[in-house]
């Protein structure tokens, strides 16, 4: 009897690996475009096959690029990961500016796609998606009180025209000294000028590193009514000094109705968590192609986790508008890289346990699958940590690869809404609204409490135009409150700040 025939995908024309499409087991007949070949081994769902004998030294190529080189022969038929290629990726390198711009080309009749949204226009001209009140700690010893303030605040206040009261903790703010303490204070800062947030209150002991009269100081052009302020050893009854503050933000939520803006007013995070084989065949390319009708349309489309670009770095350089975000571009990879080494820590790590068990066998494979989240826009800006984006076109965060941590970073740059992809799955939401996009349809239907959108269906047949134009209606709808994601359903709200540096 011939054995089973299995799918798989070739994805570049040059690529001498596919992705199998469903598990393999040894003898199975594997079918692709290109013809028919049999599985020497057991091979994983998302894992790659060997489509060509290669040598010792040899290049993998996938995506059309190299992801690592083969540490042993590998027959044609055979499973290519982690116990036969290794990394090709070195230390820091010199980049030269060869700008090539490549058109995202989407076929279909995509200009019915809504160019308006109903959002909150805020006093300095931002504009939110949601009309929240934020109770924001400056240091981690005030965390439970103004969780239990937020959630007595909660019941009072939500609805009417206020969408909720949420408290962000977080273990710093104390003992911390030079970048680590700007870190936080960028953080707390960044979360206090986010547009979703209608009012805010900022809660400080009194005694600690993290002072509220710094934090003023770096909230720019935050209107006053917006940010109250309350030091607990200042006050003889925290809980109802605070219940008064949030009561009179409350007052100044109400005063803001959704109203039609243009989508350019969107800012757009992307990210990536729990990657698989699939990630760079379904999600992130399909994210990429929305990011590209958001950017066409003027909106910002901001993308981190600068670890993950490290192997596909050159892509992004190279889309810059010009050299100036070229070098920043340049100095954001090697800042990232010094603070790996400054660390003692390798700088091309492997991709994680779940990331390997998924099929993601290199740095190079993860990164070549996560950038094109970004679509094929030009790279218009490079923002440090905690700084607010700018205009629209695509822009580069400083972030790590964690989640919470990069997707924090995402809202402090002022996104309103993160576009989240994941072959593992994950129950996180951000400070914002976090649209958890599916790479396979499996992990959607098992998970469909965590996932807000199947990519998976793109491996069924499903067209990238029909799915590019329903996550874009889908994205419009969660802006303009139409819809909640997941995350929100099930009040899964937390920040992470990242940290570099020394605690007294």
């Amino acid at each position: 009897m011939e054995a089973a025939a299995r799918r798989a995908l070739r994805i570049h024309v040059e690529d001498n690996v596919a992705v199998v499409l469903q598990a393999v087991a040894k003898g199975d007949t594997v079918e692709l475009a290109e013809g028919r070949l049999t599985a020497l081994e057991d091979i994983p769902r998302g894992h790659k096959i060997a489509l060509s004998d290669v040598a010792v030294g040899q290049d993998i190529l996938k995506y059309g690029h190299p992801i690592g080189r083969a540490t042993q022969p590998i027959r044609r038929g055979a499973w290519v990961h982690t116990h036969n290629v290794q990394t090709k990726l070195g230390d820091k390198l010199s980049y030269q500016y060869a700008p090539s711009l490549a058109q995202g080309h989407m076929e279909g009749n995509l200009e019915a796609l809504p160019d308006m949204f109903e959002g909150y226009v805020r006093e300095n001209g931002e504009v939110g998606i949601r009309n929240e009140i934020w109770v924001l700690p400056t240091v981690g010893c005030v965390n439970k009180m103004v969780e239990r303030l937020a959630q007595a605040a909660h019941a009072e206040l939500a609805g009417a025209g206020i969408d909720g009261v949420y408290a962000f903790p977080h273990p710093y703010g104390c003992s911390q000294l030079g970048d680590d303490l700007g870190y936080t204070q960028k953080a707390i800062a960044g979360l206090a000028r986010h547009p979703n947030a209608a009012g805010v209150l900022v809660v400080g002991l009194g005694c600690e590193n993290n002072q509220i009269d710094w934090l003023q100081a770096q909230l720019g052009d935050v209107p006053a009514a917006k940010v109250r302020f309350m030091t607990l050893q200042s006050v003889e009854d925290e809980f109802e000094a605070g219940l008064s503050h949030l009561r009179q933000l409350g007052d100044y939520a109400r005063r803001f109705r959704r109203t039609w803006v243009p989508v350019a007013k969107l800012r757009l995070g992307l990210k990536c968590g729990g990657s698989d084989g699939f990630s760079g065949i379904t999600a992130n390319p399909l994210v990429g192609k929305v990011a590209d009708l958001f950017t066409n349309r003027r909106a910002a489309a901001l993308l981190t986790e600068v670890p993950e670009m490290f192997g596909a770095e050159t892509i992004l350089m190279n889309r810059a508008q010009d050299e100036r975000t070229f070098s920043d571009i340049v100095q954001l990879i090697n800042d990232f890289k010094d603070y790996y080494i400054r660390h003692g820590q390798v700088i091309y790590e492997n991709p994680s346990p779940g990331n390997k068990e998924g099929g993601i066998t290199t740095l190079e494979e993860k990164s070549l699958g996560c950038v094109q989240k970004g679509g094929h826009g030009p790279v218009t800006a490079v923002l440090p940590y905690g700084d607010l984006a700018q205009g629209g076109g695509v822009q580069l965060v400083q972030a790590p690869g964690n989640d919470l941590v990069s997707v924090t970073a995402l809202a402090l740059a002022g996104a309103q809404l993160v576009l989240f992809t994941t072959g593992r799955g994950t129950p996180f939401g951000g400070p914002v609204p976090t649209l958890k996009i599916a790479t396979n349809s499996d992990l959607y239907e098992r998970k469909r409490h965590w996932m807000d959108f199947d990519a998976g269906r793109l491996v069924g047949g499903a067209s990238m135009v029909d799915l590019a134009a329903g996550l874009y209606r889908q994205i419009v709808d969660v802006a303009s409150g139409l819809s909640q994601t997941q995350n929100e359903r099930f009040g899964y709200r937390e920040i992470a700040i990242f940290k570099d540096g020394v605690t007294l």
